[in-house]
């Protein structure tokens, strides 16, 4: 998936919202994301410029995407949130709310 810097910055919040979504960093999500990295390909500097982004901003981004990105998007962060053998709560809440948002 080919990702403008916009992009790929706004789902690197959108990532990372995932990762805190439930209080605790699984040790699944960190090796998930450190996949997602090297696909993506964003590094640490990155991540911290994404979390500094407004949500809302990134939500308007995404918005924007085509709907290939947004299904890979999906699928990204449907796999986020298994990757620590359990969807919390707070994950599916957050899904709906990205998903339903960028209307996917």
């Amino acid at each position: 998936m080919e990702l403008n810097l916009a992009e790929k910055l706004a789902i690197v919040k959108m990532i990372y919202s995932m990762v805190y979504a439930d209080g605790v960093v699984h040790n699944g999500e960190i090796n998930e994301v450190s996949k997602l990295m090297k696909e993506i390909d964003f590094d640490s500097n990155q991540i911290q410029y994404a979390q500094n982004i407004e949500t809302e901003q990134s939500i308007a981004i995404l918005q924007k995407m085509t709907d290939v990105k947004k299904k890979g998007l999906t699928k990204i962060l449907e796999d986020l949130a298994k990757s620590d053998g359990f969807v919390h709560e707070k994950e599916v809440e957050l899904l709906n709310s990205i998903f339903v948002s960028i209307s996917v």
